[in-house]
C-alpha cells in the first residue's frame, strides 16, 4: 500500500517529521517498508509551452522548437516523438540542476543553438516514463516553478499491511489511525448525496446472495469521457503506484484508494437487460480488461446481464462492456462480496488486482453506498452527465454479524502488565471505531464494520497494547502460582520413543498435514478428507486422515536422490471427520525400504522385509513395559499387499496396521524396491503400566524344545498363545525359533520350533514336574491344532 504523505496530511497532520511518522506507523503495527520522494532533486525546472515546432534542418529526428517559459521565450533542439506546437511539458533552463547532478547548459545540435531541455518524467525523477516530453495541463501556469506546481515535496510512504488489517487498504483507515496515534482529529473530505436528475434504473438481482450479499448501481448519462482528469487526482493516482487512464477509471481507482472501496463502471450502452450476480454457467469464457479469454470456472461468482458475463465479480471487469472514449452513458457499480468465498478465486486464473486484493481481505460492508456518493459527485464534476437513483440490492441476513466482544478490567493488568485509566481505554477503543458501553467489570464493545480482526478479547488487548505502544509496554517478570500437575507413571514419554527409534536407525520426519489428495485417495479410499478452502497449491489441498502420504512422499523424494536405503518415523495428527466433529488423532508412523542393513563386508546384502518392520514394531512396544500385551492378527487395506498386512492389537483392541505396499500402489509410484509401512495409535503406544519388582530366582532353568508339525493355515501366533495357557505357572519364557516349510514336511503343513523354559523360585524342578507341563502343552496341541510332534 503506497501513499502520499502530502495526501495522509491533508486528512490528518501530526507534528512529525516523516521519519518519526513513518516509525509511528510501524509501532502500531503497520510495518513502512519504505518512505521515497516522489521525485528525484532538480532546480530551475519550470513549466513552458511550445509555441513552434518545425524540423531540424539536419536531422530527421530533430524538432527545433521556439518555447515560451514565461518570461522569455527560448529555443529548445528536442528529438521527443511528442514534441508538437501546443504541449505543455516542463523546461529545464540554461542552469538547472537535474537528478544525478547533471546540468544544463547551453549547446549546439547539429549546428542549431539550444538552451535549455524539454524533459521526460524520468529524466526528473518522477516516474520510468521515458517514450516522450511529459504532457502537463493545457491550462498550467506558463513560467511557473515545476516542482512548486506539482507539490513535489512530497514522500511516498510504503505500508507493508498484513492480511488481518484490510481496514487500511484505503487513506481512510491510515488517517485514523495516524489520528488516533497522535490523539488528533481526523478531517476527511466532505461530499453530498448527489440528487437524481433522471429516473433511470438498471434492475438488480442476486442469484448468489451468500457470495454478494450487497450490490448496488446507478446509471449516470450523457458523460463526456474525453475530459481529462484534474491533475490533482492524476498526481494522487501517479503516488499511490496507479497510473492514470481516463476520467471514469480513475475516479474509481481514486475511491479504492480514498475509502478503501473497489468499483467498476459499464458502458450502458452495451448491457443487456438488467444486472444478475450469479456464479457462472458451465461452457462461459469472457475477454479480460487486460486481453486475455479465460474459460469460467463453474464456481466463479460472474457480474452479468441477461446476454452473458459482464466480469469476474471482485477480481476484473470485460472487454465487451467497458468504458471507452466514444461512451456517453455509465453504469457505475460498487458491492460487497463474501471474502470466504472470494479467497483465491483471482490466484486460479493467475491474477491479482488491486480490487481482488481487498476483497479477499474484507471490505467494509456498510461503505457501499458512501463510495458511490462520492465516486458519482466526483463524475459529475469531472466529466458532466446526469445521475439516477441508486438501485441496490440486499440480502441482509448473508451480511456480516458483528459481534459484541467483552473485556474485562482486570485482563488489561493480566495480560498486559499495566494500569491504564478507563478514560483512555475508551478514547483508544472510539478512535478505532468501537461502540464502548460499560460492564460491571469492564467494557462490552461493538465491532465496527471495516474490522474483521475483532471477534474475541484478546484482540481487543492487541489493541491496545497496539495504540498504547509495543515499544511502551513495561517489563515485568512473569510470576505465576506454577503447580506441576500429576502424570501417570504408567504413561510413557514421548522422548524415549524418539531416541529408540533413532538407534534401531531412523530418522525422524515432518511432513505436512496437507496432502495431495490423490495420495490420500490411495492410503484412505474410505474417508472424505477436510479440504482446504485456499490451498496452498494442488498437491496440499486436503487435510491428512493418515500420516503415511507424506512420509511415502519422503521416501520418494529421498529414492529419486540415490538414497534407496530410508527408514522414517513421524509422530503426528491425523484429521479424521466422524459424526462427533473433526477428531485429532495423534499418531505414529514408520516407514522402510531398501536393504536390511547398511553397506558394509560384515554382512550380505540382503532387502528388508515384513518382519524387519514387525520386529521394529514390537521393539516400540517393549518400551512400554508389556511386551506381552501387543498382538498381530491378519488385515486388510486398499493400500497394502493382501497377504502381507497385520491389524496391531494391543489388549483386545485394534490400535493400527502394519504391510508391505500395495503391488499396484508400489507401481503407480514408481518405487523400485518393496515399502513397507505401519501406522499406530500413538496413545497406544505410550501408554504402559508401574514397573514392579519380582525377585529373581537363585534356582536353574529348565528348556525343553518341541517342533510340531500343523497346518499351514494355523497361525503361530496361535500356537503360542495356547502353549502359554497350557503350559502352567512355571514357564519363564516360551520363544518361537524356527519356522520350516520343505523336504521331509507335508507341503500343506509346516513346522514350528518352539523353545520353553520353566523355572521356579523355591526349589530346583525335577523332570517329573517338567515332563508334566510339556505333556499338558503336547496334549493340548494335538487336541486344538491336531499337531504332531516332529521327529
Amino acid at each position: 500500500m503506497k501513499i502520499s504523505e502530502q495526501w495522509l496530511r491533508e486528512w490528518v497532520n501530526p507534528a512529525l517529521t516523516s521519519e518519526e511518522l513513518a516509525h509511528q506507523i510501524t509501532m502500531a503495527g503497520l510495518e513502512v517498508d519504505a518512505i521515497d520522494p516522489v521525485a528525484g532533486a532538480f532546480s530551475e525546472v519550470v513549466v513552458a509551452k511550445i509555441i513552434s515546432a518545425q524540423p531540424h534542418p539536419d536531422a530527421d529526428k530533430l524538432r527545433v522548437c521556439q518555447v515560451d517559459a514565461g518570461s522569455e521565450i527560448v529555443q529548445i533542439v528536442c528529438g521527443a516523438p511528442n514534441a508538437r506546437e501546443g504541449l505543455v511539458a516542463p523546461l529545464a533552463k540554461v542552469g538547472a540542476v537535474l537528478p544525478g547532478d547533471f546540468r544544463i547548459k547551453p549547446a549546439k545540435l547539429r549546428g542549431v543553438e539550444s538552451s535549455g531541455m524539454l524533459c521526460a518524467s524520468k529524466e526528473l525523477g518522477i516516474s520510468e516514463d521515458n517514450d516522450g516530453l511529459m504532457e502537463l495541463a493545457a491550462d498550467a501556469p506558463i513560467g511557473a516553478d515545476l516542482r512548486e506546481y506539482l507539490a513535489l515535496d512530497d514522500k511516498v510512504i510504503e505500508i507493508g499491511l498484513t492480511p488481518n488489517r484490510a481496514d487500511c487498504l484505503g487513506m481512510t483507515g491510515i488517517a485514523r489511525e495516524v489520528g488516533l496515534l497522535n490523539a488528533l482529529p481526523v478531517q476527511p473530505p466532505t461530499f453530498d448525496k448527489v440528487s437524481a436528475t433522471i429516473e433511470d434504473v438498471l434492475a438488480v438481482e442476486l442469484q448468489a446472495p451468500d457470495r454478494c450479499p450487497r450490490y448496488l448501481g446507478r446509471v449516470i448519462r450523457g458523460v463526456d469521457v474525453s475530459r481529462p482528469s484534474p491533475l490533482w487526482l492524476q498526481e494522487k493516482l501517479r503516488r499511490s503506484g496507479i497510473r492514470s487512464i481516463d476520467a471514469v477509471v480513475d475516479v474509481t481507482n481514486y475511491v479504492l484508494l480514498e475509502l478503501g472501496q473497489p468499483m467498476h463502471a459499464f458502458d450502458l450502452d452495451r448491457l443487456q437487460g438488467g444486472i444478475v450476480v450469479r456464479t457462472a454457467q458451465p461452457g462461459e469464457s469472457l475477454e479480460l480488461l487486460d486481453g486475455q479469454t479465460v474459460e469460467l470456472k463453474p464456481e466463479t461468482l460472474v457480474i452479468a446481464d441477461h446476454s452473458g458475463p459482464l466480469a469476474i465479480a471482485g477480481i476484473m471487469g470485460g472487454e465487451a462492456s467497458a468504458v471507452s472514449e466514444n461512451s456517453r452513458n455509465i453504469l457505475l457499480e460498487a458491492a460487497f462480496f463474501n471474502p470466504d468465498m472470494l479467497s483465491g478465486k483471482a490466484r486460479s486464473y493467475g491474477l491479482h488486482t488491486e480490487s481482488s486484493h481487498r476483497f479477499e481481505r474484507g471490505v467494509d460492508f456498510e461503505l457501499q453506498e458512501a463510495a458511490m456518493e462520492r465516486a458519482s459527485q466526483l463524475l459529475l464534476d469531472i466529466v458532466g452527465g446526469e445521475a439516477g437513483p441508486i438501485a441496490q440490492a440486499v440480502s441482509a441476513e448473508n451480511l456480516p454479524q458483528r459481534p459484541a466482544v467483552r473485556l474485562r478490567k482486570d485482563r488489561i493488568a493480566r495480560m498486559l502488565g499495566l494500569e491504564l485509566p478507563d478514560a483512555e481505554v475508551e478514547r483508544i477503543f472510539t478512535g478505532l471505531g468501537l461502540g464502548v458501553s460499560a460492564s460491571d467489570d469492564g467494557w462490552v464493545c461493538s465491532v465496527p464494520s471495516w474490522r474483521f480482526d475483532m471477534a474475541i478479547e484478546a484482540d481487543l488487548l492487541e489493541e491496545l497494547a497496539r495504540v498504547y505502544g509495543y515499544n511502551r509496554l513495561p517489563a515485568t517478570n512473569i510470576r505465576a502460582e506454577l503447580v506441576m500437575p500429576a502424570r501417570s507413571e504408567a504413561q510413557l514419554s514421548i522422548r524415549p520413543l524418539r531416541r529408540h527409534l533413532a538407534a534401531r536407525g531412523y530418522r525422524e520426519a515432518i511432513t505436512y498435514s496437507f496432502v495431495d489428495p490423490q495420495l490420500q485417495r490411495l492410503f484412505d479410499p474410505e474417508i472424505s478428507p477436510v479440504a482446504l478452502s485456499n490451498p496452498i497449491s494442488s498437491d496440499m489441498a486436503v487435510m491428512r486422515t493418515s500420516l503415511l502420504p507424506g512420509l511415502v512422499g519422503a521416501v520418494l523424494r529421498n529414492t529419486n536422490r540415490q538414497q534407496p536405503r530410508t527408514r522414517l518415523f513421524e509422530t503426528g495428527l491425523r484429521f479424521v471427520p466422524s459424526e462427533q466433529g473433526l477428531l485429532q488423532v495423534p499418531t505414529l508412523a514408520m516407514v522402510i525400504t531398501g536393504q536390511r542393513f547398511g553397506e558394509s563386508w560384515a554382512v550380505a546384502s540382503q532387502a528388508a522385509d515384513f518382519f524387519d518392520l514387525k520386529g521394529d514394531v514390537e521393539s516400540v512396544f517393549a518400551l512400554n513395559r508389556d511386551p506381552d500385551g501387543v498382538q498381530f492378527s491378519p488385515g486388510q487395506s486398499p493400500a497394502l499387499h493382501p497377504g502381507q498386512t497385520a491389524n496391531i492389537i494391543r489388549r483386545g483392541e485394534t490400535v493400527g496396521r502394519l504391510g508391505a505396499l500395495h503391488p499396484t500402489a508400489q507401481a503407480e509410484l514408481d518405487l523400485a524396491a518393496p515399502l513397507f509401512l505401519c501406522e499406530i495409535d500413538l496413545d497406544a503406544v505410550l501408554a504402559g503400566s508401574v514397573p514392579s519388582f519380582a525377585e529373581l530366582s537363585r534356582f536353574p532353568g529348565v528348556r525343553r524344545d518341541l517342533a510340531i508339525v500343523v497346518d499351514k493355515s494355523v497361525a503361530a501366533a496361535d500356537v503360542v498363545a495356547n502353549v502359554r495357557a497350557t503350559a502352567g505357572s512355571y514357564l519363564r519364557d516360551l520363544r518361537l525359533f524356527d519356522v520350516y516349510e520343505g523336504k521331509g514336511i507335508d507341503p500343506k503343513r509346516k513346522s514350528l520350533a518352539l523353545g520353553l523354559t520353566f523355572r521356579d523360585h523355591s526349589r530346583t524342578l525335577g523332570e517329573e514336574d517338567v515332563n508334566q507341563a510339556v505333556n499338558q502343552v503336547i496334549d493340548s496341541l494335538q487336541k486344538n491344532f491336531k499337531a504332531e510332534l516332529r521327529n
